[in-house]
């Protein structure tokens, strides 16, 4: 049997040349295919904290699935910076449609017995409140630990835009986010030489 070709993963293996933090300065490049994989490990992470430390049931692979995908309409989209993205409902409206959008162009790249398997993971609207907020934090949290690299690089222009992220992140005061920060955070300041032994 000769199965029709699908684009789906070719095209979204091309994340990785999507550049993030378009408008300010880097001293550490980071693109949408990198920045996923580090969203989706920490929202595992969280996940897991979640359930062991303060009595959830979240499905954690699905979490981490989900948070894999959750910025893969940038394919197609290019990577909004957050500023321009929550400048006003005007825009944060129009975006939304374009990412519904997206979705579905995306969708339509797999072959028809596979969209529905995976649906849940590129269509935000098919995850539960509990996964948007911990996929939320996760994405909040990986935007965090980017600027204090770039602080620590001696980039001051990220200051601002971590300071306003960890004021949500405290504000939000999500306990598996809280129990991240205390427990891993501090190490991402340490060199290579003492995270060993």
């Amino acid at each position: 049997m000769v199965r029709p070709t699908s684009h789906f993963f070719a095209y979204v293996s091309r994340l990785r040349w999507i550049k993030r933090w378009g408008l300010m300065r880097n001293a550490i490049e980071e693109n949408v295919a990198t920045h996923s994989w580090e969203v989706a490990t920490l929202a595992h992470a969280l996940a897991i904290i979640r359930n062991r430390h303060f009595d959830g049931s979240v499905n954690v692979d699905r979490i981490a699935t989900a948070a894999l995908y959750h910025d893969a309409t940038e394919v197609i989209t290019g990577d909004m910076p957050t500023p321009v993205k929550y400048h006003s409902r005007v825009m944060r409206e129009a975006f939304s449609d374009i990412e519904h959008k997206a979705e579905g162009e995306l969708l339509a790249l797999l072959p028809d017995d596979l969209r529905k398997d995976f649906a849940p993971y590129i269509q935000e609207s098919l995850w539960s409140g509990e996964e948007k907020e911990l996929i939320k934090a996760a994405d909040r949290l990986s935007a965090l630990l980017k600027c204090e690299a770039e602080i620590q690089a001696g980039n001051k222009e990220f200051e601002p835009a971590a300071g306003h992220i960890r004021q949500k992140l405290e504000t939000d005061a999500l306990p598996e986010v809280m129990y991240f920060l205390q427990v891993f955070a501090p190490s991402y300041q340490r060199p290579l030489d003492n995270l060993l032994g």
